[in-house]
Order: C-alpha cells, then sequence, then structure tokens
C-alpha cells in the first residue's frame, strides 16, 4: 500500500487501533474538501497494532475530544514536507458537549441549552462523571 506524503497538513498518530473511525467521526473530517487518509492496523513496534489519520490540509482539532478518545496521540503539523510541531495529547480534565448524560433526572435532559459538560473523577480508570448529577459517563466513547 502506498499513501503520499503530506507536504502542508495534519498528522494524527499513535491512535489506538480500531479507534481511528471515531476520530474520524469526532473531528467531522469527512466533511473537508481535502484529502483525508485513514490507516488503520498499521504495523507499529511499539504498539503492536495503531491507526493513523493523514489529512492534506492544516485544520483546528479538538484536542480535548482527541484526547478523549486516546489520550497517547500525537498531533504532527507538517509544512512545506517538514515537521514543525508536534503536539503529544492528554487526558482532558473536562469536556463538554462530547458526550451526553444518560441520567433522565438530570437537568440536561430538561433544558436543553444547557452544555453537557464531564469532569474527569478518575484519571487511572478514564472515568467522567456528570458536572451536575455526578453521574458516570458509560463509556470514553464518543
Amino acid at each position: 500500500m502506498n499513501i503520499d506524503g503530506i507536504t502542508n497538513g495534519l498528522v494524527i498518530d499513535h491512535i489506538e487501533a480500531g479507534k481511528g473511525m471515531d476520530i474520524y467521526n469526532a473531528l467531522h473530517l469527512g466533511k473537508l474538501e481535502c484529502s483525508v487518509a485513514l490507516i488503520k492496523n498499521v504495523v507499529s513496534k511499539k504498539m503492536g497494532k495503531k491507526d493513523i489519520i493523514k489529512v492534506d490540509e492544516v485544520i483546528d482539532v479538538d484536542l480535548d475530544a482527541l484526547g478523549f478518545i486516546d489520550p497517547n496521540i500525537t498531533v504532527n503539523t507538517i509544512k512545506d514536507n517538514e515537521i514543525i510541531s508536534k503536539a503529544h495529547i492528554e487526558l482532558p480534565k473536562k469536556v463538554t458537549n462530547l458526550i451526553k448524560c444518560k441520567n433522565p433526572r438530570c437537568i440536561t435532559s430538561t433544558e436543553q441549552e444547557l452544555p453537557h459538560i464531564f469532569k474527569l473523577t478518575n484519571e487511572e480508570k478514564r472515568e467522567y462523571r456528570c458536572i451536575y448529577c455526578e453521574t458516570k459517563a458509560e463509556s470514553t466513547r464518543i
């Protein structure tokens, strides 16, 4: 398989195998006019297998969404065929409107305009809880 390099754009690397499509959807990459490559199950010495996303344009990405899905991701910005910056993503302390509270009694169920805000309560378990009702998020999938 041969996938061209990027002259100017982003490479989202070190994605846990199988989570590339979650990131593709969370960042709305399907709506972009530029070329986007999602490469799944790439052999990696460090990870065994990984996914990679290449975007042939420099765009703003939601680092909280990336960190929520997989905090081990690296985002490389490419300009004139060279990496000009490399961002290492971390687990966000708070996420807004990435997931919705499933508690039917939560105020976010009746007050539609309220943002769905979850705070990180257990970093080791990657556990988030709703700031309004303390309900635990069902998963770290968007």
